[in-house]
């Protein structure tokens, strides 16, 4: 294998000018004292290598160095905070996690970047092609390099906002043991995480062979643990605000009205003790603990129930090997495993406006609450809303006397919290491999080649516990007796849904109760072989260096299954209350052949005013079994008049290719974010314009019902989503610009000066995705959109009761952009050279910063631009992320003093403002509208006991900033819970750490 040796100064240059910034910055002094023997350098973003290649593209860096500071055991949450992410999935999710750990590029969604270690695709662990970073080994990386913008020319598909490239410690000697262990300023959310890494070098350097193992398990912190988390705060009013300013406990429902989670206001209408109300009609209220049914009279506090962080075990190892077999040819090969176990708890089941046919002689049923709804069953049937015929019968006349009495069954929707069952939860348990062996070398001179092949899986276990079987429980309250039910056979317990707490006795529970579970299988295989190396005969008339090619092909097979067991698949909302949706069988895939080729034309070098100038080329022709070509391009520019200044452009077409999900998905229903119910009695238009009126009638209601029925519960309305297999989503493509200018000038004691900005542009077109229920629900009903009518399922006349909803197949929509400043400043200062006596060593100072100019989609051209630039809510940011609001301002400043052993620093992260989406501020309680900025300081320092061992500490959130206060409907449920964004700003509060690192 082919070495150059250059002066450390050279490279330092060449390093720094092909990144972003660099954590080399961190240790520049040692590497400023001697010359250096490097390999060829491959800059990411190119699969060319050259002793002088810089990147057309930004390449962001983050170092082994920073990495250790932080004193973190998944990448995710070292990544979340840099200016060019937005929180996914990750130990902050809770509910809406899939127990993963996910990297979110602009805010464009994590299935739109692509993932890989050493230059190989990482397995995805779902049929959305998204990749669990949490198994990727902290230990062995050298460097996290991000390409800003479309790769899909060098990478292939998903490459769209960028490509995450996980750079691996090569020819690892020794042994080191790192331990870890955190702990918030309030005694809980412990972190342990150690790995142990063994590595040695084989017949005299040929060959070198790397074991690291680790292991992490992380305590949850519950919402209840935390002041912010012990209510719910209703984003629309403001309700429950005041109690949590003054400290005070949830307010308590009426005497008699309440039980374990009963609150005044601040919750869930699925409450404890029931609310009723006939299918179809009138709400009737709500029961008290003695059975007699009044007036709504209380609320459920979900909130303590949920995790602000949620437990995790991890085990991992990871083998690295080379050696080389003759000069020529050099076999490779890595196999990793990681098995994770992570745990979601939310609130307890109930059944959650389910509509069951109740026998109006149910033995539960007080005589006074037997009367009441008899009372407003005979009004309701005379004013229309209660019936025995139509679409949605709620009334059977069982003695056909033409009258609603204790002999015939009614059709109720009930909303009854079953505390009794405990919380409910599910267990992700989840285990991947992945194993790629490769030959590769030179051949013919300055020529090289790679040859692999990959092969990846990952098995998912989901298993959810606590949850009411909403199919039992139908049987459970057809009943005339306490012993017997009339449905569901001798099994069958009768269950008492009319009284309070304690009420369902550990008997009902045992039948009404269910757990269910889900396996998911992911599959990759990846074979691929490329050439490169100058054409010595093609020479610009103006340079020495010749161009510069590769060539490669690549076969990938994707294949992906899902399997639900019967529960699940129980139409339409499964037998799990309060679960969202069924789930169906997915089983799908996908194959796809490459050619690629890349092209690095040096034009001119070493002449006045250029010092460099090169073109740089690529282009890559994918055949897709399902969805036919894609051909990707990328042309790109870097001319350095000078050495100290370097300017540079691309101009990409970029693709994203259907994954399993968005190809394969049956019809299903879930739940989705929406904020209200146009035709509900929530809006009082609906009761005085005749426009909406008639409207809300074309979609399933009677006129009677308008204005009347109930409006959707907790910001959550179903939707039917999947794939439609008559119209199967088309490829996404993109337009990437990238155009910014890197400078290393000599500024005497500002040493290693590195200054970059760059301006990116990524313009998706035909993005796949889904409208949002709420778009589906204005197009409707307030631009008069019949197609988008056409969408909305009522079940008697509500959105409320199962089978309701509205349609969110996956097709492709109009556009999604993001546009923005990134800015990188790096400096090392000797102290001595600024006068101070003594040797006080050096500071090093980075900075990396990312203005947003838009952050926008548009479903098509019947809708409006959602405009997410600095902002939050249900809908933003609009690429299918998870909801994290999108500042326009994000920067993450470092400072580092180092002296003899010591070394101390701070890290400064600052996120500027944010307001709520413009479609939700007139329904947002005022304080509520907008989130402050945030600034939030970090310390870090280490020092080296004696050779070898290091101890380190860090203090994160060292002012303890409170997060902000938003109430829990202001965004998308995964991202915003506990009254707050606990993703995007640190709802844990002050956090220290501590290390310890030893190597022999």
């Amino acid at each position: 294998m082919k070495q150059s040796v250059y002066s450390a100064r050279s490279i330092r240059r060449l390093l720094m000018a092909s990144a972003a910034i660099s954590a080399v910055a961190m240790t520049a002094s040692t590497a400023m004292a001697q010359d250096l023997v490097l390999d060829e350098i491959v800059v990411t973003g190119s699969r060319i290598a050259r002793p002088n290649v810089t990147s057309t593209s930004p390449v962001y860096s983050v170092g082994a160095a920073e990495i250790e500071q932080q004193q973190q055991p998944e990448v995710e949450k070292i990544l979340r905070i840099l200016p060019v992410t937005v929180p996914g999935d990750g130990q902050n999710v809770n509910n809406g996690t899939a127990g993963v750990s996910t990297v979110d590029l602009r805010g464009l969604g994590a299935q739109r970047n692509l993932v890989m270690m050493d230059g190989k695709r990482m397995t995805p662990y779902n049929q959305a092609g998204q990749v669990d970073v949490s198994q990727i080994p902290v230990a062995l990386i050298e460097r996290i390099d991000i390409v800003t913008g479309g790769a899909s020319a060098v990478y292939g598909s998903d490459a769209i906002s960028g490509a995450l490239n996980f750079i691996m410690k090569q020819d690892f000697e020794g042994v080191e043991a790192n331990y870890d262990f955190s702990r918030t300023g309030e005694g809980d959310g412990d972190i342990h995480s150690g790995d142990v890494t063994i590595g040695a070098n084989l017949d005299g350097g040929r060959g070198n062979v790397v074991l690291s193992m680790n292991y992490s398990n992380r305590k949850g912190v519950l919402f209840g643990d935390r002041p912010l988390g012990q209510l719910g705060i209703v984003t629309a009013t403001g309700g429950g605000l005041s109690d949590f300013q003054a400290g005070n406990a949830p307010a308590a429902p009426p005497a008699g009205c309440g039980g374990p989670g009963s609150v005044a206001v601040g919750g869930s209408t699925t409450t404890l003790p029931t609310r009723v109300a006939i299918a179809g009609g009138p709400g009737l209220g709500q029961f008290r603990d003695d059975g007699t049914l009044g007036a709504n009279c209380g609320v459920f506090n979900f909130n303590p129930f949920n995790y602000y962080q949620t437990p995790l075990e991890r085990y991992g190892a990871t083998a690295l090997a080379r050696y080389e077999v003759n000069e020529n040819i050099e076999a490779y090969g890595r196999f990793s495993y990681s098995g994770t176990n992570v745990r979601q708890q939310i609130a307890p089941s109930g059944v959650f406006g389910d509509a069951f046919f109740v026998p109006l002689a149910n033995p539960y049923l007080s005589a006074q609450a037997r009367t009441t709804i008899i009372n407003a069953a005979n009004t309701g049937r005379i004013a229309g809303s209660v019936a025995t015929a139509g679409s949605f019968p709620n009334w059977r006349d069982l003695n056909n006397n033409g009258v609603v009495d204790q002999a015939d069954d009614i059709r109720l929707s009930i909303r009854r919290r079953t505390v009794e069952f405990g919380p409910r939860s599910t267990t992700y348990d989840n285990n991947a491999f992945q194993a790629v062996f490769g030959l590769r070398g030179d051949f013919m001179e300055d020529w090289s080649y790679d040859v692999s092949f990959q092969r990846g899986e990952s098995d998912r276990a989901n298993v959810s516990a606590g949850y009411t079987n909403v199919a039992n429980i139908a049987n459970a309250v057809n009943a005339v007796s306490t012993t017997a039910c009339r449905t569901g056979g001798s099994a069958c317990v009768p269950i008492n849904l009319f009284g309070g707490f304690g009420s369902i006795t550990p008997g009902m529970v045992g039948y009404s109760s269910a757990t269910a579970i889900e396996k998911q299988n992911y599959r990759q295989t990846i074979a691929s072989g490329v050439i490169s190396g100058p054409i010595a005969g093609l020479v610009s008339p103006f340079s020495e260096e010749p161009v510069s090619i590769s060539i490669g092909t690549e076969y990938r097979e994707e294949k992906a299954s899902t399997t639900p067991d019967e529960c699940l698949k129980l139409a339409p909302a499964s037998c799990l209350g309060g679960a969202g949706g069924n789930t169906l069988p997915i089983s799908g895939g996908f194959e796809v052949k490459e050619i690629f080729g890349e092209a690095i034309f040096p034009l001119v070098a070493d002449k006045e005013f250029f010092k460099a100038l090169d073109l740089e080329t690529a282009y890559r022709y994918s055949d897709y079994d399902k969805t036919g070509v894609n051909k990707t391009w990328k042309l790109g520019l870097t001319w350095a008049p000078v050495e100290e200044v370097r300017f540079r452009g691309s101009q990409q077409r970029a693709a994203r290719a259907p994954n399993v999900s968005e190809l394969a998905s049956p019809q299903r229903a879930s739940l989705f974010n929406a904020l209200r119910d146009p035709c509900s009695v929530a809006n009082p238009a609906a009761r005085t314009d005749a426009t909406l009126r008639s409207r809300c009638a074309s979609t399933g209601m009677t006129l009677a019902q308008v204005g009347t029925v109930e409006d959707i519960v907790a910001g959550q309305i179903n939707a039917f989503s999947g794939t439609d297999l008559v119209n199967l989503p088309k490829p996404e493509r993109a337009d990437t610009t990238t155009v910014g200018v890197v400078l290393t000038p000599d500024l005497g004691v500002l040493k290693n000066t590195f200054i970059s900005l760059d301006y990116y542009n990524i313009d998706i077109k035909d993005f796949i995705g889904t409208l949002a229920p709420q778009e589906i629900l204005d197009s409707c009903y307030t631009a008069g959109n019949t197609v988008e009518c056409a969408k909305i399922r009522r079940v008697g006349g509500t959105l409320t009761l199962p089978g309701s909803g509205v349609e969110l197949f996956t097709t492709n929509l109009d556009y999604l952009r993001a546009e923005g400043l990134e800015l990188a400043v790096a400096f090392g200062v000797d102290l001595e050279d600024l006068g101070v006596d003594g040797d006080m060593g050096s500071l090093n100072f980075a900075l990396n910063a990312n203005r947003y100019l838009t952050s926008e989609s548009l479903s098509g051209p019947q809708g409006t631009v959602l405009d997410c630039l600095g902002r939050y809510g249900a809908s933003c940011p609009g690429g299918g992320g998870i909801g994290s609001p999108t500042p326009k301002t994000r920067w993450v400043q470092r400072l580092n003093w180092s002296v003899g052993d010591l070394m101390v620093g701070y890290t400064w992260r600052y996120m500027s403002s944010v307001r709520i989406e413009e479609a939700q501020e007139a329904e947002t309680f005022a304080d509520f509208r907008k989130i402050k900025a945030h600034n939030y300081i970090d310390l870090n320092g280490s020092y080296d006991l004696f050779e070898g061992v290091r101890v380190s500490a860090s203090v994160t959130n060292l002012f303890e900033k409170e997060p902000p206060v938003v109430g829990n409907e202001a965004g998308q449920t995964s991202a915003n819970s506990g009254n707050t964004f606990p993703s995007t700003y640190d709802a844990m509060g002050r956090v220290f750490s501590v290390g310890l690192n030893v190597k022999f």
